[in-house]
């Protein structure tokens, strides 16, 4: 009793920690006191009640954060969505739009509406070079490169030759976060395939890269708070229908 009242007066006091361990010691201690037991569970599910409802307090107020910082940038990017097919929208700079880059060969950045940021190496010539990776290196000699593109394709357009390859962000040999460390220098990209092919970024697409990585930091955030409080949200609905069904026994 006495150590159940020690967890009742922690719990009281918000130190949920504590009154668990408490809890979880008459159970180990005094296997047979089966009244105290009880009355130990029926404080447990309380402490987990307010901890979940703690937790979702919390992030709220984290989710709040994450979103004012959205509403504030989201204006600096061109929001390209068709209502029709597209059930999530895609984030561009707006240097990068499609009709700005026709004929261009260069590294593209888009950040989808969850936070799913996307590189495309898009190749335009008279040639094909069958690429389906890339390697960008900063003027020290630094590098960082992709593996094989799983979704890369190739087509023809008025006799121009276009191949667009496409690495999401943590797929990407970590090349989007090497050029985002790299903002401010001149970056060489290197296509890899049947031949070779090189150009420069420039400053522009560096800072489309940096700006759209800022973004899908911000909305990853988002996304991931959204599913701490939905679990958070499942254990309270777990919690209480347990205290009903005993209350009902």
């Amino acid at each position: 009793m006495q150590l159940l009242e020690n967890a009742r007066t922690s719990f009281s006091t918000g130190d949920y920690n504590t009154a668990k361990l408490k809890i979880d010691s008459i159970k180990i201690l005094y296997p047979k006191a089966f009244e105290v037991r009880k009355e130990g569970i029926k404080l447990m599910q309380q402490v987990e009640l307010s901890e979940q409802t703690q937790t979702i307090a919390y992030l709220d107020s984290m989710l709040q954060q994450k979103q004012k910082e959205f509403e504030e940038i989201k204006n600096k990017f061109v929001l390209e969505k068709d209502s029709e097919y597209q059930e999530t929208g895609n984030y561009f700079w707006p240097t990068q739009v499609v009709e700005k880059n026709l004929n261009r060969s260069f590294l593209r950045f888009q950040v989808d509406e969850h936070g799913t940021m996307t590189m495309t190496s898009i190749y335009c010539g008279a040639k094909n070079i069958h690429h389906v990776a890339i390697k960008v290196t900063a003027p020290d000699g630094t590098f960082a490169e992709t593996p094989a593109s799983n979704d890369s394709y190739e087509t023809t357009d008025m006799g121009q030759k276009i191949e667009k390859a496409d690495y999401k962000l943590g797929q990407d040999g970590n090349v989007i976060g090497f050029i985002y460390m790299n903002k401010d220098n001149n970056i060489k990209i290197d296509y890899r395939g049947e031949h070779k092919y090189t150009t420069n970024m420039t400053a522009n697409d560096r800072n489309a890269a940096a700006e759209l990585y800022n973004l899908s930091q911000i909305l990853s955030s988002i996304e991931e708070i959204k599913k701490e409080i939905k679990e958070a949200s499942l254990k309270i609905e777990f919690i209480q229908r347990n205290i009903e069904r005993k209350e009902a026994n």
